[in-house]
């Protein structure tokens, strides 16, 4: 039987990464803040700078969390890279994630996630592959952070 975590037991900061940093890793960055954002830091990444998907926009809207600011950066502009975890979801982004904290003690995690932007068809069907990113993303997030304090969304 696996123990609760504690609040001692989690990261102090955590870094989310993609190729693009626009769909996937500001998704996560976005969730875990609503989240657990008053006991952890999180970021998020990009291989390379990509423009925010509207798709994301609407489909984070839907839940009410708002990520129509965010403003894409790559690993190369971040400003400070003194994080406990890096959170990876493309096989790009986790070759990066492992270079950056190659003489840094980080943990690094891959969490390989579908990209919503391959799916093509109507724009109900392309928002459903964005919802349904959304929905794992928060289980993940919910599962690898949580000490039973989770607000309910």
């Amino acid at each position: 039987m696996e123990l609760p975590r504690r609040d001692e037991d989690l990261p102090d900061s955590v870094l989310f990464a993609c190729n693009l940093n626009a769909v996937r890793s500001p998704m996560a960055e976005a969730i875990a803040k609503f989240l657990f954002g008053h006991r952890i830091y999180f970021d998020s990444v990009g291989v390379r700078n990509g423009e925010l998907d509207p798709f994301i926009v609407a489909a984070m809207d839907e839940i009410g969390i708002d990520v129509s600011t965010h403003i894409p950066k790559s690993f190369d502009e971040l400003e400070d890279t003194s994080f406990d975890l890096v959170i990876s979801m493309t096989p790009e982004a986790q070759h990066n994630a492992i270079e950056l904290t190659r003489t840094l003690d980080c943990e690094v995690e891959y969490w390989p996630t579908i990209d919503p932007t391959i799916v093509t068809g109507s724009r109900e069907q392309m928002l459903d592959a964005y919802r349904g990113l959304r929905d794992l993303l928060m289980d993940k997030i919910k599962d690898r952070f949580s000490t039973g304090t989770a607000p309910q969304l």
